[in-house]
This record gives C-alpha cells, structure tokens and sequence, in this order.
C-alpha cells in the first residue's frame, strides 16, 4: 500500500530569528505538537535526528541563495490524503495558516506538493524539491500534486471525502 509524501514550502518575510517572524516559530511548536499525536501521521522530518529516514536537508531551485537564510519546509509522511488535510485546515495549524501573509512572502511558487511513495520508501529532501519545482512548472499531475487536483496511488484523479475529512475534524 502506498503512503502520501507532503511537502511545505514558503520563504519568510525576514530571516529566522527577526522578531518579525518569530510569531512563526512561536507557533510552530504547538503545530509540531499536535500533528505528532495527529491520526494518518506516519512520521515527520526532524532535521537534527540521527539516521533521519528523510535524508538530508536541501533546498530546490525555487529557494533562491539570496533568500536561503528566509526559507521554511517541512516533509512528512501520511497514510492517506484525508487525513492530512484534516489536519492542514483544523485547530492550530490553520490558525497558522490565517496568519500565513505576516510572516511570508506571497509567491508564484505552490506552498505544498503532495505525492505517493510506495510502502517501505522514504520521501527524501531532493526529491520533495523536485516534485513541487514540476507542480509549479507543470500543474498538478499524478507525480506532483495539491489538494485541488489530488491523485490516487494508482495515478488517478480523485475527489477528497469531504464527509470522512469533516469526520476527522470533529464536525
């Protein structure tokens, strides 16, 4: 069975570590808090852990070296879509997300890709990259994805379940 790879990408309005960005991070620990105990969570990158499955660290060319100090990604693993967007759109982290324009620059850029690994694979940094640098150049497709336009594991179009996404909200 395969997993979904989902990748966060933005560049702050100033380096980490500027006040003007420090809400961002100030609230980046209650997200990391409550997507670690978040069911369909498989695991996230941590960056500082030993032997981390996710590879190391890069940045794709859509993180231009002039704003390489200002750039905020993160990479985790899922068991479905569903999940993830419940997630992405409830409690803290859409909180966040309201707040998204105070601490980052709007881009032509996606801010998330989406994609399938099969079971026992590990979605790695270069490749994370790789697959929102194609959404952004190409759209989505069943190789790089968004929420508008997701895909099955098979490749096929599909339609988020709004009510098992409403279930896992709570509503």
């Amino acid at each position: 069975m395969s997993r979904l790879a989902l990748m966060t990408f933005g560049i702050l309005r100033e380096a980490h570590g500027h006040p003007a960005v420090q809400g961002f991070h100030d609230q980046g620990k209650d997200v990391f808090a409550t997507v670690d105990v978040t069911d369909g969570l498989i695991d996230r990158c941590r960056y500082a852990a030993e032997g981390d499955p996710f590879g190391a660290f890069v940045t794709g060319r859509l993180a231009t070296p002039e704003l390489a100090d200002r750039v905020a990604q993160t990479l985790s693993l899922w068991t479905n879509l569903e999940n993830v967007y419940a997630f992405s759109y409830a409690a803290e982290h859409a909180d966040a997300l309201r707040r998204r324009k105070d601490w980052f620059l709007k881009g032509i850029w996606p801010a998330y890709v989406a994609w399938w690994v099969a079971d026992g694979r590990w979605p790695q940094w270069r490749d994370a990259n790789a697959r929102l640098e194609h959404l952004h150049d190409h759209g989505a497709t069943a190789f790089a994805f968004d929420f508008r336009s997701p895909y099955a594991a098979d490749g096929r179009p599909v339609t988020l379940e709004r009510t098992r996404i409403a279930t896992l909200r709570g509503r």
